[in-house]
C-alpha cells in the first residue's frame, strides 16, 4: 500500500499535533511535514515532495485560501483539503475559487478528514455538506475587488486619509467605495458594514 504524503499547515501549535496524531494513526496517510505559517507551505510542499496539503484558513504571512492558489499555480498534482473553524460560506467560494479539492470545518472527526484526504487524490472535490447549503442561501459577494480592499482597510479603524495613502488612491475615491460597500450590506455605517462582510467570509 502506497503511503499518501501529507503537509499540514496550523498556525495553533496544540491543533497541529492532535491533527497530525490523529492522521497518522491511519494506515495509509503519513505526515511528512508540519508548518505553522502560510508562507511556508509552498516551499514544504517542494522539500516534501507532497501529495496532499491540509491547510487551515488563518495563518499569519499568507491565508490558506492564498496558500492553495500558489500550489495550484506551482504544484499543480498536489491535492488542497481547507479547513476552517470558520464556516463562513464566502470561504467556501473563496477557497474552491483559488483551486482548493475540499472544504471542511476543523471540528469534523478525523475519519471524516482522512476520508476527504483520500477522496481528492481519487479525484472528487469534498465539501462539508452544511457549508455548501450555507453557501447556496447565501449568493456571491456584491462587493467589487476594491470595495472589498477598502473595507478590509477599514476594518482596523483606519481613518478615510489613511486608507487613501495606503491604497494610493483619493480621498473621494475612498468616500465612494465605502459609501458603494455600506450599502451594498445594508448597513448603516462603514462599521456596520465590516462587520456584514466579514461575518458573510467577503473580507
Amino acid at each position: 500500500m502506497s503511503m499518501i504524503r501529507l503537509l499540514l499547515a496550523e498556525d495553533q501549535s496544540m491543533v497541529r499535533e492532535a491533527l497530525a496524531a490523529l492522521l497518522g494513526l491511519e494506515p495509509d496517510i503519513e505526515v511528512v511535514a508540519q508548518v505553522a505559517r502560510g508562507d511556508e507551505v509552498l516551499a514544504a510542499a517542494h522539500e516534501h515532495r507532497i501529495d496532499v496539503a491540509l491547510l487551515d484558513i488563518e495563518m499569519p504571512g499568507m491565508t490558506g485560501i492564498d496558500a492553495a492558489a500558489a500550489l495550484r499555480r506551482e504544484l499543480p498534482a498536489v491535492k488542497v483539503v481547507v479547513v476552517t473553524t470558520f464556516g463562513r460560506p464566502g470561504y467556501l467560494r473563496r477557497a474552491m475559487e483559488s483551486g482548493a479539492d475540499a472544504f471542511l470545518v476543523k471540528d469534523a472527526p478525523a475519519a471524516q478528514l482522512a476520508s476527504a484526504v483520500r477522496k481528492v487524490l481519487a479525484g472528487e472535490r469534498v465539501i462539508d455538506p452544511t457549508l455548501a447549503a450555507a453557501a447556496l442561501a447565501d449568493g456571491a459577494s456584491p462587493l467589487t475587488d476594491r470595495e472589498r480592499d477598502v473595507l478590509r482597510s477599514a476594518a482596523d479603524g483606519s481613518t478615510n486619509a489613511e486608507i487613501a495613502a495606503a491604497l494610493h488612491l483619493s480621498q473621494g475615491t475612498i468616500r465612494n467605495y465605502l459609501s458603494m460597500a455600506i450599502q451594498k450590506m445594508a448597513a448603516r455605517n462603514r462599521a456596520e458594514a465590516v462587520r456584514i462582510a466579514q461575518e458573510k467570509g467577503w473580507l
